[in-house]
């Protein structure tokens, strides 16, 4: 294996729920930090607003260790879904977008590799789908704790989205 080599992950969920719901659930913050992180952990701190490009953060806790992980990034890209756009239309046609950089901080709040994430949604015929691709990660296995990390948190956006009685707009 050559040191310049990244790994990548892709996950793909299907929601029975408008791709305006999920779209909003990915990116306003008071319903990112309902379900963002895997299970065991809260949010302790978090300016995680996946709207607009620019900086963003996030400290989660481990519920019984107290261990706490930082992470940082910038969001390098936001196109919202534009609904009623077909093939001949500029656009996705009604998918969406947003992209941003990210890197876990060590105990001594240095940044560590950056590798970047992409949450793609986009209308099914049931509802919407969201696609989440990490690229770069520098090596296998941080591709596989990740992968266990993204795996984590999407039952928690399952549970989120998914569930009578959470928030919904």
């Amino acid at each position: 294996m050559k040191d310049s080599e990244s790994h990548d992950l892709e996950l793909v969920r299907d929601y029975p729920v408008t791709l305006d719901r999920l779209w909003r659930a990915g990116t306003e913050p008071l319903q990112v930090v309902q379900w963002f992180g895997p299970e065991g952990v809260y949010i302790q701190a978090c300016d995680m607003a996946f709207q607009s490009i620019g900086p963003w953060s996030c400290t989660m806790v481990g519920k019984e260790s107290g261990q706490r992980f930082k992470l940082s990034g910038v969001v390098t890209s936001v196109s919202p879904p534009e609904h009623g756009k077909s093939d001949g239309d500029k656009g996705d046609d009604g998918r969406g977008h947003v992209g941003f950089t990210w890197a876990w901080h060590d105990p001594q709040d240095q940044r560590g590799p950056e590798s970047h994430v992409i949450f793609t949604v986009e209308a099914t015929e049931t509802g919407a789908r969201l696609r989440l691709s990490h690229r770069g990660l520098p090596s296998l296995e941080a591709a596989q704790d990740h992968s266990r990390g993204w795996l984590s948190t999407l039952r928690k956006m399952d549970y989120f989205l998914c569930s009578p009685g959470v928030l919904a707009n």
